[in-house]
Formats: C-alpha cells, structure tokens, sequence
C-alpha cells in the first residue's frame, strides 16, 4: 500500500534536542547562525554570525576560537556591526566594517578592499582601541583583531557579522 507524504506541521512548533527553534508564531529562534539561499542562485548565500572577544584577542563563533568559515573560490562581501565596552562602562567604541573578502579555489584568503565607519567613538583619554579585518593564514578563515593599547581594562567586544557569499 503507498504512503501518502502530508507537509510536516507541529502545532507546538518545532525543537532540536529539546530546545525551541521554531515557535507557534512561525518565529527562528535559538540558531546559532541563519542561512538564507535563493533557489534561482544555488551559487549565492547570507548568514549571520554573532561574534565576541576580549581585549587584544580575535573575535570567535563560540568559545574555542571558532573563526568564520569561507567556501574556497568565492567573493564575499562580509558587513560587521561591532561594539566595545570597557568593564565599567565609562568607555565604549561602535564601528561598521564592510569588507570584499575573496577565498580562492585553495582556500587563501585575501581581503580585497574594507571600509570602517565610526559610528561612536567614547574611547578614555590615553587609550587605543581598534579593529580590523583579520585573515588567519589558515584555508578558509576569516574574522576580526580586536586590539587595546594604553590600559589594562578589560574590553569586551560584540559583533554582529553578515556574510553573503558568491562562488567565483
């Protein structure tokens, strides 16, 4: 006897290991990155990324210095909304960097062009605290080197990272 195949539905929404991640209200939630793929260019992505670090440190996926991973032979345009806050608060830096970002066919990664708006600049008198696209020298990865000079404070850097990327 042939099955008949019905669209899957969960009134109670949908959960991986227990844990929500999509609601009743049709909402993601709980992902650890988004992808979006348009099913005209199979060849073409967008996801996003949440990245953090700590003073001088490169900005990570997760807690074991995950970097962003590129596909070899193609172009990305990679845009960050990233923030820093001195551990009292009384300093804080907010940037925009976006970045074409090439990984050829063998997975070298080469910044092709990047421009950083400043958008709020609350950095103490006497401190440098900077950041800037960062390639790894390791095949296919990408991210971001956070740095501080002139104290000792911690700084904690927050980024929230978009990579649409093209096959080339």
């Amino acid at each position: 006897m042939a099955n008949e195949i019905k669209k899957f539905d969960s009134v109670g929404g949908f959960s991986v290991d227990r844990t929500e991640v999509l609601d009743q209200q049709k909402n993601a939630k709980n992902l650890n990155t988004l992808q979006v793929k348009n099913s005209f260019f199979q060849d073409a992505t967008k996801t996003n990324y949440i990245m953090r670090g700590t003073d001088g440190n490169i900005l990570a996926v997760n807690n074991v210095g995950g970097l962003l991973v590129l596909a070899s032979s193609t172009i990305n345009f990679i845009t960050a909304h990233i923030v820093a806050v001195n551990q009292t608060g009384g300093g804080s830096y907010s940037v925009k960097i976006e970045s074409a970002v090439d990984c050829n066919a063998v997975g070298n990664v080469t910044v092709l062009s990047s421009l950083t708006t400043i958008i709020k600049d609350n950095i103490p008198v006497g401190q440098t605290w900077t950041i800037v696209p960062y390639d790894s020298g390791a095949d296919n990865r990408f991210s971001y080197d956070a740095g501080r000079q002139g104290t000792f404070d911690t700084i904690k850097w927050t980024a929230s990272v978009e990579v649409i990327s093209i096959s080339w």
